[in-house]
């Protein structure tokens, strides 16, 4: 058997890295003359490459290793089911005891009347689904010309053709002809850069009211649904005004329209509830989980689904599924995972403890030169880079340019902190200690001091006209 081991020099797994691995989001023939960062081991919320350089992943791997790296107990889990059932299909009448136990799981976890899960493999696969669920539910209700889906500028909802077209990321959708037919988009709550002189307030409630005028532009009886992330992850963190959300559950409720919760960032404890559904109250139709699912230690996503929408869909055969879905591994990791993340209450530390001093933390850096805004929800948060406190506008430059000058700051003093545009973004794993909070906080005040230098040596520190 070909084995590749963590002796090698970086040099070469570098060299065979841009030989053969095509990375995704990258341009990877500028990587291949930079040399990938290779990463050999992980414990807790800490990295190590192949240089033996230890890192702080404030961003749980993709926002998902809530449980932290290095439990033995899912790497036990998963061991055990590959000697008893390694796979099984769930197509064909069939079944098997970790898709049947997850899925009570998830009904008893799982907010109202969340009662049903359809399993993928990830986010991307599950709002795949999605599509494919509304649409079915509303021609079976006799309705079928209900088939399009409202999403969000900015919206991030994976990557594929299904996934990225309900995501609004103009970025993506210059590629491979995006979006979709039926699927549209209506602007996001994002206050700093797009309130304008509006209080929170009454922005989000125009914000919200741009769902209504939608709806009424395309009729009532074309709209099928409305997705939208509870707080806005890959887009910066875009925590909204709190009067967006419950004006967007009435204006769902009052016309009729189904809501899709993509709780793929936000659920299994990153708002310090356990979705984030619960955190602004919601009762949403069908919300999409993965990531923090099994915590990233094996690739799992679903559609939980409301008693409403399952009754009707089980009227008749729903011609859709996957390969893995319900795979017996990933099921059978979620489910310890879930029982960790249960018994150890770490979902209860991070409301209670680690959130509120991460977040004393956080908005400490507000007093930054550098930094306009500082927002966080629990376990995720984000601040805008400013070139001038006093207003809300973003820099002369290309967007993006200044948040990337400062993550390469961030990776050289051994922070995985994201940039998104000229945000700063982080969502570490919900073990993280406060020690832990502290390192992070020394090491993005280090950063950012650096990167304002940066910047202001390059000439950058100015807001667009």
């Amino acid at each position: 058997m070909n084995k590749i081991t963590n002796h090698m020099p970086t040099a070469e797994l570098q060299a065979l890295d841009a030989a053969h691995h095509m990375h995704p989001f990258t341009a990877n023939a500028d990587l291949a003359k930079r040399g990938a960062r290779i990463i050999t081991q992980a414990d807790g919320v800490t990295l190590t490459d192949s240089e033996g350089e230890k890192i702080l992943d404030a961003m749980a791997g993709l926002w998902c290793v809530n449980i932290g790296y290095g439990r033995d107990e899912l790497a036990d889990a998963a061991a055990r089911q590959m000697k008893e059932l390694p796979y099984y299909n769930t197509f064909f009448m069939s079944s098997h005891v970790p898709a049947i136990a997850l899925a009570d799981k998830l009904a008893d976890l799982a907010p109202g009347d969340l009662n049903h899960v359809f399993f993928a493999s990830g986010g991307s696969e599950a709002n795949d689904t999605n599509i494919r669920l509304v649409r079915r539910y509303w021609d079976l209700m006799g309705k079928p010309g209900k088939k399009t889906i409202i999403s969000r500028k900015n919206a991030y909802h994976g990557t594929s053709m299904g996934a990225a077209s309900l995501g609004g990321m103009q970025g993506m959708h210059a590629q491979g002809g995006m979006p979709i037919p039926d699927i549209v988009h209506i602007g996001q709550p994002y206050w700093y850069l797009e309130g304008g002189d509006m209080s929170p307030e009454d922005f989000g409630l125009m914000r919200a009211h741009e769902l209504e005028a939608k709806i009424d532009e395309l009729g009532e009886d074309r709209v099928a649904a409305f997705i939208a992330e509870p707080i806005q992850g890959a887009g910066g963190v875009i925590i909204p005004p709190d009067s967006y959300w419950p004006e967007i559950s009435r204006i769902c409720a009052e016309r009729d329209i189904l809501l899709i919760a993509d709780e793929v960032i936000t659920g299994f404890g990153r708002t310090g509830e356990w979705f984030g559904t619960e955190y602004y109250g919601l009762a949403p139709d069908i919300m999409t989980i993965a990531k923090g699912l099994s915590s990233g230690y094996a690739p799992i996503g679903g559609s939980m689904v409301s008693d409403k929408v399952a009754a009707v869909i089980g009227r008749d055969e729903f011609t859709h599924g996957y390969t893995y879905s319900g795979h017996p591994v990933a099921a059978a990791v979620a489910l310890e995972n879930l029982r960790l993340l249960e018994e150890e209450k770490i979902v209860e530390t991070v409301r209670n403890d680690t959130g509120p001093y991460l977040a004393d933390k956080w908005h400490q850096l507000a007093d930054h030169p550098f930094v306009g805004e500082t927002t966080i929800v629990g376990m995720m948060a984000s601040l805008a880079l400013t070139a001038d406190k006093s207003v809300r506008k973003p820099f002369k430059s290309d967007a993006g340019t200044v948040g990337f000058m400062t993550r390469e700051r961030c990776f050289g003093n051994n922070l995985i902190m994201r940039h998104v545009a000229d945000r700063m973004i982080i969502a570490p794993p919900l073990v993280m200690t406060r020690a832990d909070i502290d390192t992070l906080f020394e090491r993005a005040v280090m950063s950012l001091d650096q990167a304002f230098e940066d910047v202001k040596e390059a000439g950058l520190l100015e807001t667009a006209d």
